[in-house]
């Protein structure tokens, strides 16, 4: 499905900062000036290593990180600042799924429990929210049995499964995807990104998806933004950036992606060094 041009989130001029440890010291600052959107049916596709501040955008977005400045407007609303019954409001229509399911599911509960459960707060009769759920399980290819079951029964590529169910259950407009699928083995990853896609061509949900993998983040996006150190340094088409990147801080992720064929990963590694020794002072990975 090809994405629409109205945004259903656009992120504009965004400052998040955290207080330093120590008398006198200054904030750190994890975003300084992000700007990005996200259009109905789309997948933006956030990458970039550890500490580079992908998360954080996300999480400011979701209301968990605090915003200095700059605003976030999602369905022509600017929530930078929504207060917490705001922000419940919103959970119709934005969702989560988190890199580890298992630490968001209630190993006590069954699944139908878990997952009717934010139906039946939201008012639905319960053998209405049943029959939703009964709907999800299929929707994710999960055993029609599933909604018995406890979290710890399934695997983690099952659990990812019924994390995007939830994520499902309210029919939201936008999902934020962080690194959803970075704890999975690179075939559980694949079934994860060909559900998810499905779902969006079914749907018309948006994706903001996180990753640190390039080639992940490559498979599913529609477009990418690749951020360094709080800042967006390149964006564009999903092909174009991943293929043909200019940023050399991107040049610098293509290249350590993994391939199989051990001479052009030696080859990918020489690369690399040159690269940071040339633009990044010799940091290496």
């Amino acid at each position: 499905m090809s994405p629409k041009t109205a945004p259903i989130l656009e992120v504009s001029d965004l400052v998040v900062e955290f207080a330093a440890k120590g008398r006198g010291r200054k904030p750190f600052r994890a975003l300084d000036g992000v700007s990005l959107h996200v259009s109905p049916g789309e997948t933006l596709g956030i990458v970039g290593e550890s500490g580079s501040g992908k998360t954080t955008i996300g999480r400011a977005v979701l209301g968990l990180n605090p915003v200095a400045s700059g605003s976030i407007v999602f369905d022509g609303k600017d929530i930078a600042g929504a207060s917490p019954r705001e922000r419940r409001a919103l959970a119709a229509d934005l969702q989560v799924v988190f890199q580890d399911p298992y630490s968001s599911l209630n190993p006590a509960l069954t699944i139908e429990d878990i997952l009717s459960e934010p139906l039946e707060a939201a008012g639905v009769e319960r053998r209405t929210a049943r029959a939703r759920v009964a709907e999800l399980l299929e929707q994710v290819h999960l055993p029609a049995d599933s909604g018995q079951r406890l979290p710890r029964e399934f695997s983690g590529g099952q659990r990812q499964r019924i994390a995007i169910a939830r994520a499902l259950t309210r029919s939201p407009k936008l999902i934020i995807c962080d690194e959803p699928t970075s704890a999975l083995d690179l075939t559980t990853q694949a079934l994860v990104l060909d559900l998810l896609i499905e779902i969006q061509q079914r749907t018309d949900v948006a994706y903001l998806f996180i990753s640190h993998q390039l080639g992940v983040v490559r498979r599913i996006s529609h477009r990418v933004a690749v951020i360094h150190r709080g800042e967006i340094v390149e964006s564009g088409p999903a092909t174009q950036v991943t293929d043909r990147p200019q940023h050399p801080y991107t040049q610098k992720l293509l290249l350590s992606a993994p391939v199989a064929d051990p001479a052009e990963q030696a080859k990918r590694r020489e690369a690399r060094r040159a690269l940071a020794a040339a633009t990044f002072g010799g940091e290496q990975d």
